[in-house]
This record gives structure tokens, sequence and C-alpha cells, in this order.
């Protein structure tokens, strides 16, 4: 029998910010989002891809100086992490000494077979959550937010979601605001099972973009 694993939240340290950018948010999907614009508005129409579409996204770059700054004081990253092994082997740890800090941080710059990412304290990152608040409307801009593809579909994302969600609310902010690609149908539905609705479309913002032919469809959740 499959053992659920042990999944901790908390907030992003410096340390982590290696672990953010080897985490693999790559997907694959048998449908896609066609947008038209119309004088009026626009429509949606989810159409099946033969073969799936498997998409990679291009590395980004965390700024250590920014993750975990308490001066960054609209800013938050939450991070998932699978405490799972560690649990497991507390009683071992306590007995083996530490290892050297330069080899683990090492470890953090590539994703193990599931996705997640080693980070420098030795935790396993298998998702995250970056959002930013904007005092003038009020919004609380969900930035970026990945889950390692073995760990997708425990509930991982809503919590982070929840997260954001509660830091939006300390903040002040009326909703929650993100941008999705159309060609990123999981993400589509994910988002609308935690309460999203379509509130806009760009048809050029990839545009010069490795991304060029996608569209950027904008989502937002209103906060009670």
């Amino acid at each position: 029998m499959t053992t659920a694993p042990r999944i901790s939240y908390r907030l992003a340290r410096p340390e982590d910010a290696a672990a953010i950018e080897a985490l693999d948010g790559s997907f694959t999907t048998r449908t896609v989002f066609e947008a038209t614009a119309t004088d009026t508005g626009f429509v949606l129409r989810e159409v099946p891809v033969d073969p799936p579409l498997h998409k990679v996204f291009p590395p980004e770059e965390h700024d250590e100086q920014e993750i975990g700054e308490d001066t960054a004081a609209d800013r938050r990253t939450f991070v998932a992490l699978d405490t799972t092994e560690t649990a497991d082997t507390t009683e071992t740890a306590d007995t083996t000494e530490t290892a050297d800090t330069t080899e683990t941080a090492d470890a953090a710059d590539t994703a193990d077979e599931t996705g997640a990412a080693d980070t420098a304290d030795g935790g396993r990152l298998c998702g995250f959550a970056a959002v930013c608040y904007s005092a003038w409307n009020r919004r609380l801009t969900v930035e970026d937010i990945e889950i390692a593809p073995a760990h997708r579909g425990l509930g991982i994302g809503r919590t982070l979601m929840e997260h954001a969600a509660a830091f939006a609310r300390e903040r002040g902010a009326r909703h929650l605001w993100l941008e999705v690609s159309s060609v990123n149908a999981p993400a589509v539905h994910a988002y609308r099972r935690m309460g999203f609705a379509f509130c806009g479309l760009d048809t050029t913002l990839y545009d010069g973009t490795p991304a060029a032919g996608e569209q950027a469809l904008y989502m937002v959740r209103p906060l009670s």
C-alpha cells in the first residue's frame, strides 16, 4: 500500500532559491484552450491535441536576496516540503555526522525523478507559490505556482493557494489574480476548482518569446 507523503509548509528562505529554480514545473496535456477575441469580449473553447502537448518552461532565476527578505513586506514565497523520508530517518540522522554543506547545496541544482528538488538544509521541495501584493488596487498577484509532477493531485497547490489567500487577507486584498497560458489546461482546471474565474485575455503577451502562439488568460478569485 502506498503511503501518502508527509507535506509541510513554510515561508521560503534565501537558501531555497536553487531548489525553487530546479523544481520541475513541466506538464503534459491532451487539451488546450483556443481564445478568440471579439468586439465585445472573447470566446474560449477547449480543444483536444494529438499527440499530447508536453511543455517545459525555461529556467527562471530566483534571487536569494529577494526570497525570505523581511524588507519585501508585500512579497511572499511559500514552499511545500516532502518530509516523508526525513521523518522516517530521523533516528538514523540523529546518529549520523552532518553532511558537508557544500555537497548538500550542490544537490539542490537538479530535481530528482519525482520533479522535487533538494533544499540546502536537506529537505525536498515539491512545490512553491510566489505572490506579490499591490496596495493601489488591493490585489494579490500569484506570480508563480509550481508543483513537482509526482506530487500533483495531492492538494498541495490548493494549500499553497490558501497560504497566499491568508496573506492577501492580512494585507487587505480584495482578490487574487493570476496569468496562465492558454495551453496549460491542467492548471486552468485546477484554478477553477480553487474558485478562480476568467477575467481577461491578452493575445500578444507572448509574442517574440519561446511561447509565441500561446495566449495569456487572466483569472481572478474574489476574497470574502
